[in-house]
């Protein structure tokens, strides 16, 4: 049988914006800090994740202080819940397709 990478996000290829999406799409807002923790990652490493989910318009930033300190929180776009659950969707045909 036969399938094609089209119907497959790029944005999701990596394990760990896989990882933000589904946090993201299970939670209204979550913080740059919560995600740091719960995915044990350095600073850069998410933060470069994160641009290139927001580059691609599937996932918007949201800065604030809370007292003094700088908070970013973000939030997933319209279009990034209907380009996940596509993505999702073509995971899950392609599971079933091949039991």
């Amino acid at each position: 049988m036969r399938f094609s990478l089209d119907q497959y996000d790029k944005a999701f290829e990596s394990k760990l914006r896989l990882q933000i999406m589904s946090i993201l799409m299970v939670h209204r807002q979550f913080d740059f800090n919560a995600f740091k923790e719960l995915l044990d990652v350095t600073d850069g490493n998410l933060a470069s994740h994160m641009r290139y989910l927001e580059k691609t318009g599937y996932v918007e930033s949201h800065k604030q202080f809370v007292g003094r300190k700088p908070n970013t929180s973000y939030t997933v776009t319209p279009a990034g819940k209907k380009a996940f659950t596509k993505h999702l969707e073509a995971l899950e045909n392609l599971l079933k397709n091949n039991n």
